[in-house]
């Protein structure tokens, strides 16, 4: 998350905390409200981000629902308690509190159902977001789309070879676990790179940028490469939990489409023309070439590839839709 966001972030949770002095206390101290604030939240903030103890953030979301709520309650009490000490000493010894050392250290049930109310707001806003994507989730507050909007766009098609043989040999539900985990490990590599995941169709992931910030230092193909060398990296980790390290093939194409916000009780931000069947094509054809990531021309010619990557002419394809032949390159990057 950008440094002007933690600012604002703080700077909310700071003013929860002034709030809290002007409802519950009579004191005008308000920078120990503000204080103890951002101790209590912060721990939780960043444990929820997987920056705070991420293998137990990990562990407990693998758990059943009901062991679950208990562990993430639990983590919070000892969280928010453990910053709530953390503060009050510091208030204490610095001569900023002249309560008593037990009102300093140990944590109210108001202040903690304080914090955990406004954590909840927050953690709820956060997982409708997470569910429809960064951009989707800003786009349908602010009512961007509610009319339909012609821009340009980049797509990055990724799809999971050998989906289907998977699950032929380990079942379905394994193959979808499998799945799970590989789509996973491409969040963090879309969000540091401005993308936005669209959707999962199958054994295939959509990745969308505006196609401004997608060709600004190549970010999609940047992206893409850092997904590929993580999934090489831990390879032995995939065979030891899968029994197969996955293997991807993808697709780059950029161009001018309709966006729309669809739907009445389920909304959707959706892309209308050619620019997606077209990318959904040229995937197809990294089968046919035998290169695992293709781009369009078109595409190609909008940017300047990372140095570590290099362009290879695939000739010109007839594809379905298209009257005139479609110019594709392979995206290669030096083995070690």
């Amino acid at each position: 998350m950008p440094l002007s966001r933690w600012i604002l972030l703080c700077l909310f949770v700071a003013l929860t905390g002034v709030l809290y002095m002007v409802l519950f206390t009579d004191s005008k101290a308000y920078y120990i409200g503000a204080i103890y604030a951002l101790a209590c939240s912060l721990p939780l903030i960043l444990f929820e981000s997987g920056r705070l103890l991420p293998g137990l953030h990990a562990r407990i979301q693998k758990l059943s629902t009901p062991a679950y709520f208990g562990s993430t309650l639990l983590a919070y009490l000892v969280l928010t308690g453990t910053g709530f000490g953390i503060a009050g000493a510091s208030l204490k010894l610095l001569g900023l509190a002249d309560a008593e050392w037990r009102d300093v250290l140990i944590l109210r049930l108001t202040s903690f159902l304080y914090t955990m109310a406004f954590f909840f707001v927050g953690i709820t806003l956060l997982r409708i977001r997470q569910l429809l994507g960064r951009e989707v989730f800003s786009s349908l507050i602010t009512g961007r789309y509610r009319k339909p909007l012609k821009e340009e766009r980049i797509f990055l098609f990724i799809d999971v070879v050998g989906s289907t043989s998977y699950a032929r040999e380990f079942g379905d539900l394994r193959a979808q676990e499998f799945l799970g985990e590989i789509f996973a490990s491409f969040a963090e590599h879309v969000r540091a790179h401005d993308g936005e995941i669209d959707d999962y169709v199958g054994d295939c992931a959509i990745i969308t940028w505006r196609l401004k910030a997608g060709i600004d230092g190549a970010r999609c193909v940047s992206c893409l490469c850092a997904i590929l060398s993580e999934l090489e990296s831990n390879k032995d980790w995939w065979i030891q939990q899968f029994g197969r390290a996955p293997k991807i093939c993808a697709a780059l194409h950029g161009g001018t489409v309709v966006t729309a916000a669809i739907g009445l009780f389920h909304q959707k931000i959706t892309y209308f023309g050619d620019v997606v069947n077209t990318t959904a094509r040229i995937e197809g054809l990294c089968k046919t070439l035998g290169e695992p990531v293709l781009i369009s021309a078109e595409l190609l010619g909008r940017m300047k590839l990372p140095d570590n990557v290099t362009a290879h002419a695939c000739g010109a394809h007839t594809i379905k839709g298209h009257d005139a032949p479609l110019t594709v390159f392979a995206l290669r990057q030096p083995t070690a």
